[in-house]
């Protein structure tokens, strides 16, 4: 029998956008709203501190979320691109998360100004996979403004993509655990 090494609860959606309005943030709402058994944290609402890889472990924000992320089957992080690469509090998560990151299942939602930086999340993956073990989905949603109205996805593709993601993440999550 194959046990784990953590209390499995639910699936995390991380919002790592620190924009109010953010694309990112509208998609990864939309995920919590037809998945369930889901947490949805926001950088946005509860800000993390930079990783300095020492004094920040101790902090009450950092051990809280730790803990969210290793009782968590699989993970979604919702991503802003900026300059052809993923967004710096997407990059802290992955420090802050550390070894609670091991052989969970991820996904991506993205949201760019432009259509030419959709490869911009694959060195972020490649990362969690040599790094930690993760399982990446290999399927991921890349959105740009004139999918939005505002505060609403507009694209019915998007929203398909988004709910495929959701039912690949759960599939997959109990296939290997």
């Amino acid at each position: 029998m194959i046990t784990l090494p953590y209390s499995v609860m639910s699936y995390l959606i991380i919002s790592t956008s620190l924009r109010e309005g953010s694309r990112s943030k509208i998609m990864a709402k939309y995920l919590s709203k037809n998945l369930s058994d889901v947490e949805f944290f926001d950088l946005h609402e509860s800000p993390l501190p930079m990783c300095d890889g020492d004094k920040c472990y101790d902090l009450p924000e950092v051990k809280e979320f730790r803990e969210k992320v290793k009782n968590a089957k699989g993970i979604v992080m919702a991503i802003p691109i900026y300059n052809y690469n993923v967004s710096s509090g997407a990059k802290n998560v992955i420090e802050l998360g550390g070894k609670m990151l091991y052989d969970k299942v991820f996904g991506f939602i993205c949201a760019a100004g432009g259509k030419s930086s959709y490869m911009s999340v694959m060195s972020f993956a490649n990362s969690l996979m040599i790094d930690y073990r993760c399982f990446i989905i290999p399927k991921f949603v890349y959105a740009l403004k004139n999918d939005f109205d505002e505060k609403e996805i507009i694209n019915s593709e998007i929203k398909e993509r988004i709910e495929e993601l959701g039912n690949d993440l759960v599939r997959i999550s109990k296939a290997l655990y």
